[in-house]
C-alpha cells in the first residue's frame, strides 16, 4: 500500500500526486517537494489516503518535508524580490520597444531562475532582453509566453456576476466553450455580455449546458407545426426550466401550454378547489368572537372619561353651562319679579338654569351702566376716553 497525497502550487492551480511517505498530513499543510524544475513549496489539497502499487502512477515522486519556518521566510523574501523583477523587466520593455505585455515574474524557491510570464499577439525576439535581465539578476532567465485566459488566471479580479473570477478560484483548467452554448440556453449573442474579462467567452456557458440539453430533448422547436385541441398551431417560444411552450393559431390567439398538454392534446382539469363549507382554523376564531362586544366597551372607555376627570377636580366647561355647577352663597337681596330674565329655549336634554344666578348677572350688568353714567362728585366732567379722540 501506497499514501497518495494530491498538491497544488497555486490557489486554482493543477493537483499533482506525490508519495506521502510516513507524514502525518493535513488539509492547508505546505509540503517541500523535488520537481523536474527544482525544489518548490506546495500546498497540501485533501489528507492522504492508501491504493495499492499497482495502482500509483509512473514517475511517483515523494515529499521532501514538512515546510519549516525557515522555508516559510525564504518564500516570503521571494515573493518581495518578484516586484522588484517585475518593474525593471518593464522598464526594459519599454526602453526596447517590444510589442509584448508582462504579466508576472516568479522566482523558483532556491532562487536559481527567475520566470517571466507575458502576452504577445505573436512571436518577439528577446534575445537582448534575456541579456539585460541576466546581467542585472545574475540568474538564469526563463520567457515564457501565455494566452489571455491564463493571463486572467494569474492577475485574477471580478466577474461581471460581481464574484471572484473562475479561473483563478477553483477552476483548474480550461474547457472549450462555443457560441452553440449560448444559443442552447436561450441567452443574446452580445459580446459584451457573454464574454469575460480575458475577452474570451465565459468559461460558465459550459456549467449547465449539458442540463440544457436533456431539458430540449422532447420539446418541440420554435416554429414547427403541433396541433392544440384539434387546431394547427404554430410554437413562437420556449422556456425550458418549466417545460413549457407557447402556442399561436392561425387567428392570432396566444396560449402557453406544459408538454404533458401538448401531448395529450387537451388542457388539463383545473386544481380542485377548497369547500367553501369547510371552515379553517382562523375562520372558527373570528366567527367564535361577536363584534358586537367591541362596542359596549367603546361607550363604557367614554362614559369613565368624564368621570376621572370629576374626581381629580376638573370639571368640564361643557356641564358648568347646563346647570350642573353648584350655586355660590350670595348676602345681595332678591331682584323684583320683573328683572328676572326668562330662560331661552335650549336642547331638550339640557336642564333650565337657575333663575337666582342670571338675576344677578342681569343687576351687575345694569349697576355698571349706571355706574359709567355718574359724573365725579367736583361738578367736573368726565375726561374724554382715548376711543373718543
Amino acid at each position: 500500500m501506497i499514501r497518495i497525497v494530491p498538491l497544488k502550487f497555486q490557489q486554482a492551480g493543477r493537483q499533482y500526486d506525490f508519495n506521502a511517505l510516513s507524514l502525518e498530513l493535513k488539509a492547508g499543510d505546505k509540503v517541500i517537494v523535488e520537481t523536474d524544475r527544482g525544489r518548490a513549496m506546495a500546498t497540501v489539497v485533501i489528507p492522504p489516503r492508501e491504493i495499492q502499487e499497482s495502482d500509483a502512477p509512473q514517475g511517483l515522486k515523494s515529499i521532501l518535508r514538512i515546510a519549516t519556518e525557515e522555508d516559510l521566510a525564504l518564500a516570503e523574501t521571494n515573493h518581495a524580490r518578484e516586484k522588484t523583477a517585475h518593474r525593471f523587466c518593464k522598464e526594459r520593455i519599454h526602453e526596447r520597444k517590444l510589442e509584448m505585455k508582462l504579466v508576472r515574474a516568479e522566482y523558483a524557491f532556491d532562487g536559481s531562475k527567475i520566470i517571466f510570464f507575458f502576452t504577445a499577439d505573436g512571436r518577439i525576439d528577446f534575445r537582448e532582453l534575456v541579456k539585460d535581465l541576466a546581467h542585472h539578476f545574475h540568474t538564469r532567465i526563463e520567457m515564457r509566453q501565455i494566452g489571455v485566459r491564463d493571463e486572467a488566471k494569474l492577475v485574477g479580479g471580478l466577474g461581471i456576476c460581481g464574484r471572484e473570477l473562475c479561473c483563478c478560484s477553483f477552476l483548474t483548467q480550461f474547457s472549450p466553450v462555443s457560441v452553440k452554448m449560448a444559443k442552447e440556453q436561450g441567452l443574446a449573442l452580445n459580446p459584451t455580455k457573454i464574454s469575460g474579462q480575458c475577452g474570451r467567452l465565459l468559461c460558465c456557458l459550459g456549467y449547465e449546458y449539458e442540463t440544457y440539453g436533456e431539458l430540449k430533448k422532447g420539446m418541440p422547436k420554435c416554429g414547427k407545426k403541433v396541433m392544440w385541441e384539434n387546431r394547427e398551431c404554430e410554437v413562437t417560444s420556449q422556456d425550458v426550466l418549466q417545460q413549457k411552450v407557447t402556442l399561436r393559431d392561425r387567428e392570432g390567439t396566444c396560449c402557453r401550454v406544459t408538454m404533458e398538454e401538448l401531448r395529450t392534446g387537451q388542457a388539463s382539469p383545473p386544481a380542485a378547489q377548497e369547500n367553501p363549507e369547510e371552515e379553517t382554523h382562523a375562520s372558527r376564531l373570528t366567527k367564535g368572537r361577536p363584534q358586537r362586544q367591541q362596542q359596549p366597551r367603546k361607550q363604557a372607555d367614554k362614559g369613565q372619561q368624564p368621570q376621572r376627570q370629576t374626581d381629580k377636580g376638573q370639571q368640564p366647561r361643557k356641564q358648568a353651562g347646563r346647570g350642573q355647577q353648584p350655586q355660590k352663597p350670595t348676602n345681595k337681596r332678591q331682584p323684583p319679579a320683573d328683572k328676572v330674565v326668562e330662560d331661552q329655549p335650549g336642547p331638550v336634554d339640557a336642564q333650565p338654569k337657575p333663575v337666582q344666578i342670571e338675576a344677578s348677572e342681569g343687576k351687575s350688568q345694569a349697576s355698571r351702566k349706571r355706574r359709567s353714567r355718574r359724573r365725579p362728585r367736583s361738578g367736573r366732567k368726565p375726561a374724554p376716553s382715548k376711543q373718543g379722540e
